[in-house]
Parts: structure tokens; sequence; C-alpha cells
């Protein structure tokens, strides 16, 4: 497989995992690149990765290269590329029907999906869902369920928050202006308040003696200024913020979201989009902070590949007929995907792997910021974490173009590695990965680091 300088502890390893047989981008590569930009529309490209096929949590290019995938399809493939049961899963359905609009007929993989959904989110109530094919999808069904079921028109969303790209859930995300830009008027009646990003706490306050200011401020500020509580349907949120920077928040936070929404009559919605299936340790990050949500939408990971997303919502809360529907949304063969998905979660432990794993990665990437000044912050919950590069770690300034050329420079060894965020690079790898995978990553993105350093 070739070797790859273990320089973060001045040793060289044999890697298991990454080969590369021709500098990437290779020629086969740069072709099919040259060729995406005459005819795909511009979107949101990150690294010249051409995928030819993938096992597990490698991925191997057009020009034969073995690359370590810490970005899992931007946190798709939970369970791996091309999981056996996965696959087996949806060649069987395939065989016997590929699609029958379960919104108008009826078939028992959407329900027995429905059910195992209605039965994983916290809190004691029944449960319905509504599914869709992508996690923006899910944002703008929750959106007309707060609004159809309260009669209210406001949301309150968060600085930093990514709920999707389509005019409803645009309107509620506010990550970065190029996704705002032009675009306007999106759908009015979104605020938006400062989430608790502690490393970078937008009333500059200390974690440990703020008491949950930003939570505080909510109800002391913004309703007793400038929106209306009673007008409000629902607080929009991400118990872990994924495409604004994979910002963690203290559990106070999330609990004092939850009690606001309680004495307030509005609905809270939890944006498990990127967060859940296990990725964070447990089943939904939610569950850290011991909080029930009254709406939870997922998608991404939900079908390993195949586009599902699921709006979970107490049953009371159904709208009328016709008020909302689909064509394919809970497509036979996503369904097979998904359910599939579900039992190898379940049967191979994969939410308790992957806790013990991102104890394991966490670790290291708190070791590799002892030797990279450029590090400012290390943050994440279960195989959902990241580090945060810096100019200063006094100043904080982000360090925006040296995590560009990190990412590059990793890419050229062979580690697949997403951006977040202003200046923040996040790593989220299958969780059926082992411990030798993840030091090989990090070996290689020691390796980016010194280079940039250079």
């Amino acid at each position: 497989m070739g070797y790859i300088a273990g320089t973060l502890f001045g040793w060289e390893s044999m890697a298991r995992y990454a080969n590369i047989v021709v500098e990437p981008p290779g020629p086969r590569a740069r072709k099919v690149v040259e060729q995406d930009r005459r005819y795909i529309a511009t979107t949101t490209k990150t690294s010249p990765v051409v995928a030819e096929s993938a096992s597990g949590g490698v991925v191997r290019d057009v020009d034969g290269n073995d690359l370590l995938d810490f970005a899992s399809g931007i946190a798709v493939m939970n369970v791996g590329h091309s999981h056996p049961r996965v696959v087996k899963a949806v060649q069987e359905q395939a065989e016997r029907l590929f699609h029958f609009a379960g919104t108008d007929f009826y078939y028992s993989a959407q329900v027995d999906l429905a059910r195992r959904l209605a039965s994983s989110v916290p809190g004691q109530c029944e449960r319905k869902v509504f599914f869709s094919n992508s996690g923006t999808e899910s944002i703008e069904a929750a959106m007309k369920l707060v609004r159809w079921n309260t009669g209210r028109e406001r949301f309150i969303a968060f600085l930093g928050a990514f709920h999707g790209r389509t005019l409803g859930s645009l309107s509620l995300t506010a990550s970065r202006p190029v996704q705002q830009e032009r675009f306007f008027p999106t759908v009015p009646g979104a605020v938006h308040v400062p989430y608790a990003y502690c490393y970078r706490c937008a009333y500059g306050m200390e974690p440990s003696s703020c008491g949950a200011h930003c939570a505080r401020v909510i109800e002391e500020v913004y309703f007793q200024y400038n929106v209306p509580p009673e007008e409000v349907a629902a607080i929009f949120l991400e118990p872990v913020q994924g495409e604004g920077g994979y910002i963690f928040p203290p559990k106070q936070f999330i609990k004092d979201m939850a009690a606001i929404c309680r004495r307030h009559g509005i609905l809270l919605v939890d944006d498990e989009v990127q967060a859940g299936m296990g990725r964070t340790g447990r089943m939904w990050a939610i569950e850290h902070f011991d909080v029930a949500p009254d709406i939870l939408c997922t998608a991404k990971a939900l079908g390993s590949g195949l586009p599902i997303a699921a709006t979970i919502f107490p049953a009371r809360l159904d709208m009328g007929h016709g008020a909302h529907s689909n064509t394919f949304g809970g497509n036979l063969l996503a369904c097979a995907s998904a359910t599939a998905t579900l039992d190898v979660i379940e049967e191979e432990g994969l939410i308790e792997r992957a806790a013990s794993l991102g104890e394991h990665l966490h670790r290291r990437l708190k070791e590799l910021a002892e030797l990279h000044e450029i590090i400012g912050d290390v943050r994440g919950l279960g195989l959902m974490q990241a580090i945060e590069l810096v100019k200063d770690r006094e100043t904080k300034e982000h360090a925006v173009m040296e995590r560009e050329s990190v990412i590059t420079h990793a890419y050229k060894r062979g580690l697949i590695l997403l951006p977040a965020g202003r200046s923040a690079i996040r790593l989220i790898p299958p969780l059926t990965v082992d411990k030798d995978f993840l030091d090989e990553g990090i070996e290689i993105l020691d390796a980016a680091l010194r280079e940039v350093r250079k």
C-alpha cells in the first residue's frame, strides 16, 4: 500500500489504507473535472476528488489512488460505502418494485420504516413521519407543519445555522452570505439570534460564568423589543451546528431553548440532518442534552447514499388532506436502504462504536493541537469532530487560506477532508472504521499542517 511518514511522533509507519500511485488529481481526474466545469451547474466543489469506487472508509479515484474518506459523502455514509447489507436490501427491492408513490398509495416498507423512526425520537407521544428526499425538504415540511398548527408566522433561527438552500429553509440559514446573496426576499418571518459559539462568544463572555446568556437574551431582549413571542411558531435549532463550523453548545443552552419554547407555546424543531443517525455517539445529537424536541428532521445518513429524508412529528400536529405531499418521498429503494441502514447501526453497535472512536479521535486531535499553533480549537462528539484554524491563538483571527491549503495538501497525500464555518475542518469518517484508520488520517493531517507551516 506504500508508506506515509508518521511525523506526529517522529516515526514511520506502513500505510494500511491510503495508497497514492499518481499525484492527485491525476490525468483522468483532471479530464473529468474539466468536463464537469463545462456541463455541471456551479455548486460547492471542495476538492478535485473524482471517485470511481469505494468500500468502507476508502475511496478509489479514477486514477487508481486509494483515499481515506473523512467526509463520508458529507456525513451520509455513516455505515460505510457499499455496506453489503444495504447493497443486498436495495438489490432485492429493485427486483420487486422500484416505485409506487407512497404519498398516494400504500406499501409496508414505508410504514415499517416510519414506525421505527417514530419510536427512536426522545419524548413520550405518538408520532408520525413525513418522508421527502433531502434535508432541505425535511425542514420545509417542518415549517409548514408549525405554521399550520400554531397559526403563527414567525420563526427563530441562529446565526451560523444551515438548514438548506431552498427558499423556505434558506430563510432560516445564516452560515455564510453567499447562500443569501441575490435571493432576497426569502420566506418572511425568520429572526436570527447568536448561537452558543463559546470559542467566539458574540457577547464576549466566558462559558464558566455567562449562565447561558445567549439563551436568556431571547426572552430578555428579543421578546421585549423586537419579536412578539405569541407570534413565534417555532425555534429551529441544530443541536450541533454543522455547516456553520461544528459548534457544540453547552448543555444548558439547549435546555434553556426547550424551556423558552414551553413557556411561550413555541414548537422546538431539531435539525439532525447532519448530526443524527449515530454520528455523535447517540442516535440523535439532542439526546446529549436531555431534551425532547417537538419535531425532528433527518436526512443524509438515513439512506446511505439514496435520497431520503424524514420529518418526525407528534401525531396531533398532522396536517389536513392535500396540505403537503410529494412524488418520491419514501421511495421503495430508499426505504429499503434506510431500513437496512438502521439494522446495521443497531445490530453492529455503531452508536457505541462512534462514541468510543470519537474519544480516540478527539484525543489525537488534541495531541495535534499541542504541535501546531495554527489549531485554535478542537471540538466534537463521537465521530463528528473539528479543528478550527487561526492565525494567532490570542486574536483568534481566522486562518481561511491556510485551511484551504491544509485540505489540499491532505488530499494529495490521500485524505479527504471538508471545511466548515470560516476556518474549521470537519472530520467525519464512517462509523465502521477502526483506530488504525483514524491514526493514519491523523498522520496525513499532521503532514499537511507541517507543509502549510513551511
